[in-house]
């Protein structure tokens, strides 16, 4: 590569190992990695949780965690004064450049922002650190750079706080922040998973746009293959800490050398799938939702989350609600797990009223619900085992219940191991777990009563391809083992096509259309769901740098 903006030779970092671990001394999590980023170009880091990726990134920046520190190698910025070792500099100097050379957009918005602060602010940060200029200039280039990234109503938005925003304007503002002083280098750490697919394009489209325009580099770290097919010039594929195998985009994803990244792109799911989840046989309905409607707020600040949206769950089968953020998704999936009653509208599991019943605790034995993030649901104090039990000690006064503990501890242990966790799991911290595991947790959790339905909200949508593609095989497993049916909550239509028997497609509220997962996925008859499926990055469609980019196509979804 010619002159490349960033080279990274030898890297190797490490973290002081903590009170848990078997050994002493420090914990090495890079180890002898070497890459190239060229000018005005995109490099996607890939690879599994512990990896590696974000370390790297944070290297990059000066921003390791307490006890983490480059042990090795070089981190070579060329800029216009010539190159510095950014691993070697003092720590005043790399903060001299961040912001100013190099920027991060982080992953999280809803974490990285501050909540006690308004989004002006936030993104003024790095104005008022170098200082760009006196206040009036700066809030002037606030409302510029706010409107830059594509918000509306910039000076509104300047004065609003984050809880005011949807994550897709979350996530501009961070980039907003992050370009105010038009860095060379600008690393996006998993800028997009946790958003809907349309959002995600948008989001992404802004950074190749920004990039053109500023002449930026991009160092992008995800574990999502798809994403870094569409958008990278360059991927390098890492696997706990070292360098599986680098090289220009097409060239690793259509022919990978390394059987690591060939299982990565096994496991990423695709609209493409040649075998798609064979249909079931029609049997009786098990869950029946009848014009449901639910609103927020009373009298004149009301807002409908739901409007009358219906449809019927066979037993033993999975059916996928989608759309994206704000779509009621959510908000079905609540009412019919009977957090909350809805406004108007029936739900019947089986021949319970939900809506009657949702306050007799004989209905979790019915159904349960598996929330997005396992680690914010999980009691960080309590040990799995505990975690895992508590349902059942919680029956002592309703049914029965596990008054035994010996018994106590054998439905535990059989939870976990029907999870596929290993028995010392049972005596372990969330925090000891990574994200996959704890999800098995939760699962673990929600099946230790026997439920009819299970409730899955966007359960898959923050995991490693690996990790999804092994806990969506262990939900099909446990579906046909144990004949549970679930509603699964999802903005991944790949997913949808991988669990789900039926779906319905939603937008703003309303169904917009139902059916079976192979009609709606392979023959849409509403142009939302037409946008929806062109808006979803797959790695089996590369693009072609050398045509025109697809995504310059208007879709129905922006002129709907």
């Amino acid at each position: 590569m010619n002159d490349p903006l960033l080279r990274i030779t030898d890297l190797a970092v490490s973290y002081r190992a903590g009170r848990t671990h078997r050994g002493h001394g420090r914990r090495t999590v890079v180890d002898g990695v070497s890459l190239e980023l060229g000018r005005g170009q995109v490099l996607a880091l890939v690879g599994e949780s512990g990896s590696g990726k974000t370390t790297i990134g944070q290297s990059i920046i000066g921003l390791l965690a307490a006890g983490g520190r480059v042990d090795r190698g070089a981190i070579e910025l060329r800029l216009a004064g010539g190159p510095v070792d950014l691993a070697r500099l003092p720590a005043r100097a790399v903060q001299e450049l961040r912001g100013r050379r190099i920027a991060l957009v982080p992953q999280d918005p809803g974490t990285s922002l501050n909540p006690v602060q308004t989004i002006g602010d936030s993104v003024a940060a790095p104005l008022r650190i170098h200082r760009w200029g006196n206040p009036d200039r700066i809030r002037r280039r606030v409302v510029e750079l706010l409107d830059r990234v594509g918000l509306d109503d910039p000076e509104r938005r300047a004065r609003q706080y984050p809880h005011e925003l949807s994550g897709g304007m979350r996530q501009r503002a961070l980039i907003a922040a992050a370009i105010a002083l038009e860095p060379e280098l600008i690393i996006a750490d998993e800028p997009t998973s946790a958003l809907d697919v349309t959002v995600q394009r948008r989001i992404l489209d802004l950074l190749d746009d920004l990039r053109r325009e500023l002449g930026s580099s991009v160092l992008l770290i995800t574990h999502d293959l798809a994403v870094a097919a569409e958008r990278a010039d360059a991927i390098a594929v890492l696997r706990a800490g070292a360098l599986e195998e680098t090289g220009p985009a097409r060239a690793v994803l259509r022919d990978p050398s390394s059987p690591y990244t060939a299982a990565l792109l096994a496991d990423a799911p695709s609209l493409t799938d040649e075998s798609p989840r064979p249909p079931r046989l029609p049997g009786e309905p098990l869950l029946v939702v009848d014009r449901l409607a639910h609103d927020y707020g009373r009298g004149s600040d009301a807002f409908r989350a739901v409007d009358d949206v219906s449809f019927a769950v066979e037993r033993g089968t999975t059916h996928a609600l989608v759309g994206e953020s704000g779509s009621g998704k959510t908000t079905i999936g609540r009412a019919v797990a009977g957090f909350h009653a809805p406004t108007a509208g029936g739900i019947r599991i089986g021949s319970r009223d939900v809506r009657a019943e949702r306050r007799d605790r004989g209905l979790r034995r019915v159904v349960q619900l598996v929330s997005q993030n396992p680690y914010a649901s999980l009691d960080p104090r309590r040990t799995v085992g505990q975690s895992v039990g508590e349902p059942l000690r919680n029956w002592r006064a309703v049914d029965g219940g596990v008054r035994d503990r010996r018994e106590l501890a054998r439905r535990v242990a059989t939870a976990l191991d029907r999870v596929a966790l290993p028995a010392d799991a049972v005596d372990r911290l969330p925090a000891e777990l990574s994200g996959g595991q704890r999800q098995r947790v939760a699962i673990a959790r929600a099946l230790i009563i026997e439920p009819e339905l299970v409730v899955l909200d966007e359960a898959v949508s923050a995991l490693d391809v690996t990790v999804q593609s092994q806990i969506l095989a262990l939900l099909d497993e446990l579906q046909r083992e144990l004949g549970l049916t679930y509603l699964f909550i999802t903005h991944d239509l790949a997913v949808v096509r991988r669990i789900a028997d039926t779906v319905t497609v939603l937008r703003g509220g309303r169904a917009v259309e139902t059916g079976t997962a192979h009609q709606v996925l392979t023959a849409p008859q509403h142009d939302y769901t037409r946008a929806l499926l062109d808006a979803v990055p797959a790695p089996d469609r590369l693009r072609d740098r050398s045509r025109p980019d697809p995504r310059d196509r208007t879709t129905a979804l922006e002129v709907a």
